[in-house]
């Protein structure tokens, strides 16, 4: 079984490095400039935005995938946006879908109807766990342009909670 829980303070280090480790792969994450711990408490931990952030912990307790929820203008109020992150090395099978668990319970929680994934094109392997989790299409941006200006879609999956998570 794989620990799941809020992510605290301590995390921050461990779960930063992590992110950064996947920015530095590239090609699966909209975000291509490294975080300091700082630039990530604020953006993951202590964001305004933030409804809630898990993480993922393997049997030494170290962390080896978080969650985020947060609140996006664009979205309706009952539907919150989602990233996920986890180690590529060395896996932790199952860690995504016992994150996902954890945040749709909590945004069951606190009154959400929906959650809502904004994933590059070119990141099939982000593609296939929003799908696996019961997101569906929603919507395309076509060509946003990365920072050296080449263009990638973004395709946006939504699950609706109220279908997907059982009384």
């Amino acid at each position: 079984m794989i620990a799941v829980r809020p992510m605290m303070p301590e995390d921050v280090a461990a779960a930063c490095d992590l992110l950064n480790q996947i920015i530095a792969i590239g090609g699966t994450t909209a975000n291509e400039t490294p975080f300091s711990e700082a630039q990530f408490a604020q953006s993951y931990l202590e964001g305004q935005d933030k409804i809630c952030c898990h993480v993922a912990l393997d049997a030494q307790g170290e962390v080896s995938g978080f969650q985020w929820l947060g609140v996006n203008d664009a979205l309706p109020d009952d539907c919150a946006d989602i990233a996920t992150f986890t180690r590529r090395e060395p896996v932790l099978k199952g860690a995504g879908r016992a994150l996902f668990e954890e945040t749709a319970k909590f945004a069951v929680g606190v009154g959400l109807g929906s959650i809502s994934a904004t994933i590059r094109a070119d990141n099939r392997m982000g593609l296939n766990y929003y799908e696996k989790m019961g997101f569906q299409d929603y919507s395309v941006d076509f060509g946003v342009p990365l920072r050296d200006g080449t263009p990638v879609d973004r395709i946006t999956k939504r699950i609706d909670l109220r279908l997907e998570i059982p009384c």
